[in-house]
């Protein structure tokens, strides 16, 4: 295999474009290699050029590279102008980062790209968690927020997230819309860009954290609790959080307290990934904590780590979500208040809001339609750990809020001499045992993943019913007495997944369920599993 004409007179093109001298030599060493016969350069140079970054929903993701097919100053600088024209008049835009490579370059890109548009442009004052940004937009009125951003993504990633007036994110067909607007922009290079935006001030963002502060509704606050951000920016911003609540008996996973962008003590920094939260769990053990907190590098997820027995395990994302939700439910001063979560999600939430005549809805994945559940919304979450539990205030998920709520309701639990796994307990008494797990496979080829949907699609399970969820969507569910699965691919990762949930009823004690529920539930996912490998 050779270098193709066409490949590199678009690699020069490319180089010619680019703003950035420090990509243009990268670019420009890579083309050098493959011109010389390198193999591996080549290789490396067809994935670089391959096509630009697609924007969807979640904006952009992608490796932090030269080339179209990488997050570079020039895919945000033309990203930017396409969102600028798309967006037309121009008004107040939030530009926020988290401390990955690359942030503050992008950052500044597109705080100068929109700034030029005629945007009044106000850049967050250095790495903040990506609620903050979603609050402010939402709080100011502005009609866009840009965050950079790969939240949970592994070290060589970054991204860029839009948020729309009210704080959302966006939905099809915007999506569309603005790739077909970053496609009609010129060369990176021949955009304008100047320097007449302002930076976010303290007293704005320390709105924020009062905001936050003023949740929790329970008096106790004798707690003591062990966090990590996982190398992220949510670390100092959650301690202070929780001390203007009343928590100040927190315990920092020290080797992960610092922004770093190298993420040295994970594989993933994701705490849903086995293994991530094994360094807080140490901690919580050692200090004797009642409660742990993992956030995701961004600090929009929120994980939650309990004693059981003699030792510590994470909760599941579906576990964090009913207690939450159905404290929110208990403490909402709201008359006619709506609860949501997706379609993968526990139906275990269901069974709450029906016991507080609350409505529910369930959505597709992913807090852009979470956010949009209808008018009322109090509370929403989905199983991947991530929790809305001020709608009113910040329309996404949101770690640090999460973490202040959980906290309040594990100080109320604590001094009643109960823990969170008691009213998980009690959530089961009082609606049967709802039990899930997860299958997720990786895949290096993303085309198997298509293969992998069709197959499934053409030979269901034959002692399940099958169907396809909502038009369109490339989901399925299959259900047989008291089981369920839901199988999709993942929106944000080159992964297949799929969610699993049994249902034991608890008529003859709650551990004859639980013996019985995980029984069930083990030979679900080994059959699953066959299945979908």
């Amino acid at each position: 295999m050779s270098l193709t004409p066409a490949l590199r007179d678009a690699t020069f093109r490319w180089i010619a474009d680019d703003p950035s001298d420090a990509t243009r030599t990268e670019l420009q060493g890579v083309l050098a290699r493959a011109m010389g016969g390198d193999a591996g350069a080549l290789e490396d140079l067809e994935d670089r050029m391959a096509g630009p970054l697609t924007f969807g929903t979640a904006g952009l993701r992608g490796p932090v590279r030269a080339g179209t097919n990488g997050m570079n100053v020039a895919t945000v600088v033309r990203t930017t102008a396409g969102v600028a024209a798309w967006l037309g008049s121009p008004g107040l835009v939030f530009v926020g980062r988290d401390a990955r490579h690359g942030s503050e370059e992008f950052a500044t890109a597109a705080a100068e790209v929109m700034a030029a548009a005629g945007f009044d442009v106000r850049v967050l004052p250095g790495p903040l968690p990506t609620p903050v940004l979603a609050y402010l937009v939402r709080a100011h009125g502005a009609v866009a927020g840009i965050q950079i951003t790969a939240s949970h993504n592994p070290p060589a990633d970054n991204g860029y997230k839009l948020y729309l007036t009210g704080g959302s994110q966006i939905v099809p067909p915007s999506d569309g819309e603005i790739e077909k607007a970053i496609e009609a922009v010129p060369a990176a290079v021949s955009v304008p860009r100047n320097f007449t935006y302002t930076t976010v001030s303290d007293a704005e963002v320390d709105a924020y954290l009062d905001q936050v502060a003023s949740l929790p509704r329970g008096n106790s606050r004798e707690l003591k609790i062990a966090l990590t951000p996982m190398h992220g920016v949510g670390g100092a911003f959650a301690v202070e959080a929780l001390r203007r609540a009343g928590f100040t008996d927190v315990h920092v996973v020290r080797s992960q307290a610092v922004p770093d962008p190298d993420f040295p003590t994970v594989v993933f920094p994701n705490p849903e990934e086995p293994g991530a939260s094994d360094e807080l769990l140490a901690l919580a053990a050692s200090v004797d904590a009642d409660l742990a907190i993992a956030l995701d590098p961004d600090a929009d997820r929120c994980a939650l780590g309990v004693r059981d027995g003699d030792t510590w395990r994470m909760l599941r994302g579906d576990e964090t979500g009913v207690l939450l939700g159905s404290l929110v439910l208990s403490t909402t001063e709201s008359t006619d208040p709506l609860v949501a979560t997706t379609i993968v999600s526990s139906s275990l939430l269901k069974s709450i809001a029906a016991a507080h005549g609350a409505r529910y809805a369930e959505t597709l994945t992913g807090f852009k339609w979470l956010a949009r559940a209808g008018e009322g919304l109090v509370f929403a979450y989905e199983e991947a750990l991530g929790n809305c539990v001020d709608p009113e205030h910040v329309a996404d998920k949101d770690g640090i809020s999460a973490a202040v709520v959980a906290a309040d309701l594990a100080a109320g639990l604590k001094a009643s001499g109960r823990t969170l796994l008691d009213a998980l307990d009690q959530l089961a008494a009082d609606h049967g045992l709802h039990l899930t797990d997860q299958v997720s496979l990786r895949y290096t080829d993303l085309s198997l993943i298509g293969a992998t949907m069709a197959r499934l699609r053409a030979n269901p399970p034959a002692d399940f019913a099958s169907e396809d969820l909502l038009p369109g969507a490339d989901v399925l569910r299959w259900t047989a007495g008291g089981m369920r699965v839901i199988v999709r691919p993942s929106g944000t990762e080159p992964k297949l997944k799929a969610y699993l949930e049994v249902v034991e009823p608890v008529t003859d004690g709650l551990e004859s369920a639980r013996a019985s529920g995980r029984a069930r539930l083990a030979e679900l996912r080994e059959r699953v599993t066959a299945l979908v490998s």
